[in-house]
Parts: C-alpha cells; sequence; structure tokens
C-alpha cells in the first residue's frame, strides 16, 4: 500500500510488564493512536506475573521472548481491524527494556527460549568471577565504564556459556530486547546501536569497539556473535514485505535503530539537553539526565550510558519502587486516595523512622541478596500508617541517596511513570531532591520512541525538522501540577541519617555477608 495521508510515525514500547503502540501525526502534531497489552491479562498462556514467568526463584526473572511478539502482533491486528492507516506509517523506533538478553541461531531461532530480564539477579557469581579476573573494579570500569552488576547483560552471557554450553554455542547472535523486536520487524536485519548497547557492560560508552579483554573472558568467539553497532539516528531497514502485506504497512515503511526504555524515555520527557532530569517511577526506579561526554561514576553506582541522540546518559537505577507500594496497598486493602489520606495521620520524616526498601535485592546500591530493614521501629510503630509513611519516604531516599552522586546542574525533575499520578510521591521528589518536580502527560518512552522515529525521517531527507522542535510540539507538561521543595528543611535530617545507615549496611565490617548469608537468595 502507498502513503495517501499525513506523515504518522509509530513507537513501540516494548516493556517487562506491557506493549505499548503509539503513533504520532507531525501535520497536526497529535496522538493519532494508542493501545496496549497487558501480558499477564492478555497473553494468559505465558504464564507471567508482571511480565515474568512465575516461579518461585527469587533469583529469576524471566520472559519468552515469542510473547513480546504475539503481543505486538495483537496489536497490529487491532489496528488493522480498526480500519486504522498502517500505510500512511513511514518509520518505525522500538523502545525496549534494557538488559534482556535474546540468543538466536543462523537461521532466527531462538537458542534459549528464556531471556533473562533485567532484574534477574542469578548472574551474581558470573559478575564476581569477570571482575576478580579483569583485576578488580577498578579494573572493569576503566575497560567499559561500569562495574558488571547482575543486571547487566554481560553476566547473562557469561552465565549461558557456563550452564548452558550447547545453547551458547549454537548460538550465532546475542541482543537485546529492541534489537530482537527490529529484527522482527526488519525481517532479519540484526545490528545493534550505542545507547541500548551501553547497558550491556561489554563496552565503554565512549569507545568504538567491544571491549575484547571483557568478551574474552567469556568467550573466545564472543566478539563474533555480538551484532555492528550502527549510529542511534539512522535507519536500519525497511519493513519486512511479511508484515507489509499482512497488516497493510507501506513497503516503503523504514525501520529505525530504536533503543532502551531510558533512552527514549528521555526524549519522551523532554530531556534531550543538558539541565532537566528524568525520574520514571514504574517497577523500577530510573534517574537520568543528558551530559555532553561521558560521565563515568568511579564506584559503578551511576550507569555509565550513551543516549539515542549522540549524547550520553548517566542513570541510576533502583530495583525497588512500585513493588512496595504495590504491597502495601495490597496487604491494607487501601486505594491510591486512601493511601495518600493515611499520610496525613503521621509526620513528615515519620519521626525518625526508615525503611530501606531492598525487597528484592537492590542494584543502586549494588546489593542483590538484600533484604529490606527497618531502622527505628519500635514494637508498636509496625501499624498502617507508619508503614505507609515509611514506603513512600523509603523509596525515595534510596534513589536519592544514590542520584546525588551524579554531578547534575538541573532546573527541574520531569516525572513520568505509574506513581506520578499520585500527588503525594510527586511533592516527597520535590522535597527530598529539592528540585521543582513536574509530571510529563503522555506515554513516556513510547511517545520518545514515535518522536525519534520522526526526527530521524526528517534528518535524512532534509525538511528542516530538529528534535527539539518535534518534543516541544508533543511532550507535554502538567504544569497544574507542579511541586516546588517546601519541606526541604525537615527531609535534611532523613537524608544524612539514611546515607549513613545505608553505608554501614553495604560495608561487612567482618568475614560474613549477613544479606548473603540470610538475605535474598
Amino acid at each position: 500500500m502507498e502513503n495517501t495521508g499525513n506523515p504518522l510515525f509509530m513507537g513501540i514500547d516494548s516493556s517487562t510488564q506491557s506493549c505499548k503502540v503509539i503513533c504520532i501525526n507531525t501535520a497536526t502534531n497529535k496522538i493519532d493512536y494508542l493501545d496496549s497489552v497487558n501480558y499477564d491479562q492478555d497473553l494468559p498462556q505465558y504464564n507471567t506475573r508482571n511480565g515474568a514467568i512465575r516461579t518461585d526463584d527469587k533469583s529469576l526473572s524471566e520472559s519468552d521472548p515469542q510473547m513480546w511478539i504475539d503481543a505486538l502482533e495483537m496489536l497490529f491486528s487491532r489496528m488493522k481491524d480498526e480500519g486504522f492507516p498502517l500505510a500512511d506509517i513511514r518509520a518505525i523506533s522500538v523502545s525496549g527494556q534494557q538488559h534482556g538478553l535474546v540468543s538466536l541461531d543462523e537461521a532466527g531461532n531462538l537458542t534459549r527460549q528464556r531471556s533473562k530480564l533485567w532484574n534477574d539477579s542469578s548472574t551474581v557469581e558470573e559478575c564476581e568471577i569477570l571482575t576478580e579476573k579483569l583485576g578488580g573494579s577498578e579494573k572493569m570500569i576503566e575497560e567499559v565504564g561500569n562495574t558488571q552488576r547482575a543486571g547487566y547483560t554481560a553476566g547473562k552471557i557469561f552465565h549461558m556459556y557456563r550452564h548452558e554450553p550447547e545453547a551458547a554455542q549454537k548460538s550465532s547472535t546475542f541482543f537485546l530486547v529492541h534489537n530482537y523486536i527490529n529484527f522482527f520487524l526488519s525481517g532479519g536485519v540484526r545490528v545493534m546501536e550505542p545507547g541500548d548497547t551501553s547497558g550491556i557492560a561489554l563496552r565503554h560508552p565512549g569507545a568504538a569497539e567491544w571491549s575484547k579483554a571483557v568478551c574474552d573472558l567469556i568467550s573466545e568467539d564472543l566478539i563474533q556473535k555480538l551484532p555492528p553497532v550502527k549510529p542511534s539516528d539512522e535507519m536500519i531497514a525497511t519493513i519486512s514485505p511479511a508484515l507489509a502485506e499482512k497488516y497493510g504497512f507501506s513497503p516503503d515503511c523504514q525501520i529505525d535503530a530504536g533503543s532502551g526504555d531510558n533512552m527514549y524515555g528521555a526524549i519522551g520527557t523532554g530531556n534531550i539537553e543538558p539541565g532537566i532530569v528524568t525520574v520514571s517511577l514504574g517497577t523500577s526506579g530510573t534517574a537520568y539526565t543528558v551530559f555532553d561526554e561521558p560521565y563515568i561514576d568511579p564506584d559503578g553506582e551511576i550507569a555509565a550510558f550513551a543516549d539515542s541522540t549522540g549524547r550520553y546518559l548517566p542513570l541510576l537505577c533502583v530495583n525497588n519502587m512500585a513493588n512496595g507500594y504495590n504491597q502495601i496497598l495490597e496487604q491494607y486493602d487501601i486505594s491510591h486516595a486512601e493511601f495518600t489520606d493515611i499520610l496525613t495521620q503521621t509526620p513528615l520524616g515519620n519521626d525518625g523512622k526508615l525503611l530501606f526498601p531492598w525487597y528484592e535485592g537492590e542494584r543502586t546500591p549494588d546489593l542483590p541478596n538484600a533484604t529490606p530493614v527497618y531502622w527505628g521501629f519500635g514494637l508498636n510503630d509496625f501499624n498502617k500508617s507508619t508503614l505507609c509513611r515509611a514506603v513512600l519516604e523509603g523509596h525515595v531516599l534510596n534513589m536519592y541517596d544514590g542520584f546525588k552522586k551524579m554531578p547534575a546542574i538541573a532546573s527541574e525533575i520531569r516525572l513520568t511513570g505509574g506513581l506520578s499520578q499520585s500527588e503525594a510521591w510527586c511533592q516527597t521528589i520535590a522535597d527530598i531532591f529539592e528540585m521543582d518536580t513536574v509530571p510529563i502527560e503522555g506515554e513516556g518512552a513510547a511517545l520518545g520512541a514515535a518522536l525519534h522515529a520522526a526526527w530521524v525521517y526528517f534528518k535524512q531527507n532534509d525538511t528542516g525538522f530538529n528534535l527539539k522542535s518535534l518534543t516541544d510540539a508533543f511532550v507535554k507538561v502538567d504544569e497544574t501540577r507542579r511541586k516546588h521543595p517546601e519541606n526541604a528543611a525537615i527531609y535534611r535530617k532523613s537524608k544524612a541519617a539514611y546515607h549513613e545507615i545505608s553505608q554501614r549496611l553495604r560495608n561487612s565490617v567482618g568475614s560474613v555477608d549477613p544479606f548473603k548469608v540470610l538475605g535474598n537468595n
């Protein structure tokens, strides 16, 4: 089918729990289509909870990559059935949950039917071995810009070589999630791009090549199995003829390089130049800002990532965010509004009672075996109101304690993700970060993907469009909900205490790590 109407651009967000599609119209500056599929509800045959296959092993978080394809085809079918003009889509870009490992053989078949996700912590031993063999954390940071963490992809690849050697040997390509979706859309193109690739921990974000030293520690044939890394701001292919025929896309529809969800979350919140911090409040919590040069944290706690525009995106990620909040709502059978009302029963700062919300281990600080810690609680303090405030403040303090290391000069925080709908979360973030905080209306990473597709399309066709003109047109800041840091002084004591206690908890003074002995194994 040929293009007949206004230029449309599709963004796909293949996230941990759902797949979302958005189509923007750059002639009208409007969103023409939005739909999503929830894996748990809409694809029950995959037996997932929060997008991961159900298991009693707390260290495992895995999904079947075919589920992501089925979700996307379900969305394409709905669009076709609704008569949406798919032929007018000029380009598609994919945002994918970062760090998930997908392995393919020469024919494009999965060599492992489950993908280890970003929050899988079963690769701690592999990360420790790689670090030790290279000569320690400092050497690793020097080589790839990051430490080896269970969340990153390198440990997942090494785990496969150690525990499933036949599958590793059969693999001809190791992909990330968005690369695999691109492989499907393009009919078999195998390439990567710098943004998402920087989260593998096999390549320094400022380097042009894979780290041979680290790759060879995993396997001498690994570099041959990593696809070429192409620029983020280029198209990689046109849509596969099979998909064009099946759903009615134009055969000229182009496939953008795509990127990770954090890279596109930055674009979807208008965070494309230094001066703005994006905080995403979802399954995990992330905070990131744009730098012109790579930022390398000497401790490796701030991830050294590239963005999807040619700049860099130092990023803090905490594993635990919505999980603690969702659990307390379920435990007490309360609504979002009731949670906010309950907070009025306790003072800001919770009278010194702190929660270290490391429910499922933690990425920052790097404590994959950690468990939650309650500080300052008496026996009478484990009540609904005190715990509700502890959950809210604990999660925000945990994120801030990592973020404060980042030398960012920013004027405001832009919030995205489900928890950004809460006034209490918005105000607490403003108070603890001591920065104006404002929610973004819209779809975050999915919108960022669509905007990136339009930017790359127009840039290659030299029509005078630039990315800022697109974000100015589509990114909507909800000024009616802007929060100023009204209670910063109260929380300074909490921040100082939280940091000191966290340092003591994470640094064992003897030969035993209590988290490893008793914790989240």
